[in-house]
């Protein structure tokens, strides 16, 4: 089993830009797409391979957004959290299927100058992971998206210059460490433990080119669902976004 997670800044733009290309390449089970600005009915989708779409647009037109694309019908989905001042920005849809709840999210960025910092430590990471511990009672979860925080100094290129900036605060990866130690396993290190590998890289200053970049966009799991995971890696080399796709590849209990 093969998922992908991505942030595409825009589905209706990335379909410009060789997303049927992509998928027919890297055939995915299941696609979780993050940033996707857009409702169901302003997009002329043509995946016929993925009968099961779900998509989780904000209220606010043109804005954030998550969507699941599967090729196998989930048991039950549900968007968002369930908290209404969550619950608005279209940020979380969770599919259950039989050994597993996958949850997609986009995390709130904190913004310049940190406007939203105090929204996104004290209660959106707060929630969101007590969210997650309620679904773990029932079966192990995995989720993925766009977390916008880079984890530790090496999962971006310039630690130093960036301690204080949105997505590298010391209070947002806290809110990482706390997925941590709640029990869920960032799945690209257990197969990578070197630098040098991010998913996001700024549009300015030919950062892409130059990876310049940050790892803001994870694969977590339950530690009991670990060991069917057989991989866990970054498409870093697959355009159409600021971000790369990223995958894990699974087997059955």
């Amino acid at each position: 089993m093969k998922l992908i997670s991505w942030n595409v800044n825009g589905i209706r733009a990335v379909i410009k830009k060789g997303f049927y290309d992509f998928i027919s390449e890297y055939e995915p089970d299941i696609l979780c797409l993050q940033e996707i600005k857009a409702n169901k009915e302003q997009v002329d989708l043509q995946l016929i391979d993925y009968p099961y779409q779900y998509w989780n647009s904000a209220d606010k037109k043109g804005y954030s957004g998550t969507a699941i694309f599967s090729k196998i019908k989930p048991l039950n989905v549900k968007n968002d959290l369930g908290i209404r001042k969550h619950d608005t920005e279209g940020r979380v849809i969770t599919a259950e299927f039989k050994d597993y709840f996958l949850v997609t999210v986009y995390t709130p960025n904190s913004k310049r100058e940190l406007l939203r910092l105090d929204y996104r430590q004290k209660e959106w990471d707060v929630d969101f992971l007590k969210y997650l511990k309620e679904l773990e009672k029932q079966k192990p979860v995995i989720f993925c998206g766009d977390l916008n925080v880079a984890h530790q100094e090496i999962d971006l290129k310039n630690p130093k210059t960036n301690h204080k900036n949105a997505g590298f605060t010391d209070e947002e990866r806290e809110g990482f460490n706390n997925y941590i130690n709640a029990g869920f396993i960032d799945t690209f290190r257990e197969f990578e433990k070197d630098g040098g590998h991010y998913t996001w890289w700024s549009y300015m200053f030919q950062a892409r080119a130059r990876n310049i970049g940050w790892r803001i966009d994870y694969f977590c799991a339950s530690k009991k669902i670990l060991s069917t995971v057989n991989n866990s890696y970054i498409l870093k080399d697959v355009m159409g976004s600021d971000h790369a796709p990223i995958v894990i590849e699974t087997h059955d209990k």
